[in-house]
């Protein structure tokens, strides 16, 4: 494996009834807030009433930024930063899933920066400092509760891109299973996809000699593979929201990457392809990934095998090593349409009008992917695939 040096600053507070961890986390930060949320489903569950009654024991001045889009755009991150230069906040509160905490992360760091936050996600610089965040999470999907990444969109110009700071770590986040329970069957859906496909980015990594993180890739994989059709026939099921709140953490907290470089082809692509269609993200990994595992499989054909049957069951006897790998890659296709995630562009209504557009917006950085590293013309035919 490779050097590595790991360090996670995030205080996790998980489990039920934790949102009281407030009243000793906030008072460390300062007492002007910006809470910041998403399109109303945290005042159905009756959280952000819960919130916003400990902020008012605790005498804390409260200002919102509500609206947060599921692929947030560089507009609201540009509303926050405003309301935070002109108010002097001293304290982000992100509460909700993946899009808000990511949208919290610009306004902090382009707060704190002299110039256009677009600079910081477009990596011309690089954040040297950021309002403290902390966050409730609704939503097990991202990982980012507990990671330094954020993904801003900005929209006029469909570019979409992902980017990280240690500065934009949370000083805390609370996790409760309770509060997502009210999540609905598909977004429930797009978020198991999402960390199954963390978790599968990292497995395909480059240096050998990596078995630990290998078989904690596996285990994962394989609890969430055993949890997720159990959870979506029974939604309001603490014991099931557990587990996979718990595992949608662990898949992008830098665990599972400790001594490899992992891949992220799948998930450049999936930018380009929401940027441009606005899709759910989590949709747009499921129709990705099997293409690029089918695509790429010949290149490590072994690291398929070895998920194949370790993973997936999958019976050796009489097989190939790629007939292996290649039943792997069919039965977690299989299992991502079991549960009911999409399996082609065309449940999108996407045809192949923007084909050419998506390669060179995937590619505007240069070749992708580490595990493979693909240029324009193999990004082209992993779409063509997806079709």
């Amino acid at each position: 494996m490779q050097n590595f040096v790991y360090h996670n600053p995030t205080k996790l507070i998980f489990g039920r009834d934790q949102l009281e961890h407030l009243k000793n986390e906030l008072p460390q930060y300062g007492n002007r807030i910006l809470f910041v949320y998403g399109c109303g489903s945290i005042k159905k569950i009756g959280l952000y009433d819960q919130v916003i009654g400990l902020l008012k024991e605790m005498n804390v001045h409260t200002f919102e930024l509500s609206g947060v889009e599921p692929n947030p755009r560089l507009t609201t991150v540009y509303k926050g930063i405003d309301i935070c230069k002109q108010n002097d906040i001293q304290f982000i509160l992100a509460v909700g899933g993946g899009s808000v905490i990511d949208c919290a992360k610009a306004i902090a760091a382009g707060t704190k920066y002299d110039g256009d936050v677009w600079d910081l996600v477009t990596k011309k610089k690089e954040a040297e400092d950021a309002l403290p965040i902390g966050v409730v999470l609704t939503l097990a999907a991202t990982g980012s509760e507990m990671n330094s990444n954020s993904v801003i969109t900005r929209w006029e110009t469909n570019e979409k891109y992902v980017w990280k700071s240690p500065h934009v770590y949370p000083k805390f986040s609370i996790l409760d299973p309770a509060y997502t329970i009210y999540v609905p069957k598909e977004q429930t859906v797009y978020g198991i996809v999402d960390m199954m496909s963390h978790v599968l980015e990292q497995y395909f990594h480059t240096p050998t000699n990596a078995p630990v993180q290998e078989r904690m890739c596996e285990a994962v994989l394989q609890t969430i593979i055993g949890t997720a059709p159990l959870l979506v026939e029974d939604l309001e099921n603490y014991d099931l929201r557990e587990t996979i709140l718990f595992a949608g953490t662990i898949a992008l907290n830098g665990t599972l990457s400790m001594g490899v470089q992992s891949d992220w082809g799948t998930h450049h692509i999936e930018h380009a392809l929401s940027a441009v269609y606005d899709i759910p993200h989590g949709g747009g990994l499921a129709i990705i990934q099997p293409n690029w595992m089918k695509y790429v499989v010949d290149e490590n054909v072994e690291k398929f095998k070895q998920l194949a049957i370790r993973v997936f069951d999958v019976d050796p006897t009489g097989k190939d090593e790629r007939e292996i790998a290649l039943e792997g890659i069919k039965k977690l296709r299989q299992f991502w349409t079991s549960i009911g995630a999409p399996e082609r562009l065309s449940d999108y209504q996407i045809d192949d009008s923007n084909l050419e557009l998506l390669a060179d917006k995937v590619m505007d950085g240069g070749e992708i992917g580490n595990f493979k590293k693909l240029n324009r013309d193999d990004v082209l035919e992993i779409l063509k695939m997806s079709l």
